[in-house]
């Protein structure tokens, strides 16, 4: 059984700083390629980063791009996303996600490109 966990939200307000984790556990490290996606209320499930089988490559929606950071530990088999700079529209509900074991990871950017996914965690960025 596949599951993923993800800790790290909270409230913080706008400028600051959140590391998000998703502890990933039934899919062997290394082996898939991960991402964050983000739900704001009343809006569809949208892609924020993406991250290959062994670190790359990386990839990010425009808004976040040179303020997030993705990255992954194949030792402990985590996930991670650094936000800094965060802004009152980054408020969403993040989740991570996975896929089946692949080498595949460029453009893997739709919800349907993932099999597996996290419960979310709340962040709420305020003014």
């Amino acid at each position: 059984q596949v599951t993923l966990i993800e800790s790290g939200g909270g409230s913080v307000q706008t400028g600051g700083s959140l590391r998000l984790a998703c502890t990933v556990s039934g899919l062997p490290a290394g082996t898939f390629t991960a991402a964050w996606f983000r739900q704001a209320p009343g809006k569809e499930r949208e892609f924020v980063a993406l991250i290959g089988w062994n670190g790359t490559p990386m990839q990010y929606v425009d808004s976040v791009n040179g303020r997030f950071a993705i990255s992954r530990d194949n030792r402990k088999n985590i996930l991670y996303l650094q936000m800094n700079y965060l802004q009152v529209d980054d408020t969403a509900v993040y989740y991570c996600a996975a896929t089946r074991p692949t080498r595949v990871a460029a453009s893997k950017t739709a919800v349907s490109d993932y099999d597996y996914w996290g419960q979310g965690t709340q962040v709420t960025v305020s003014s």
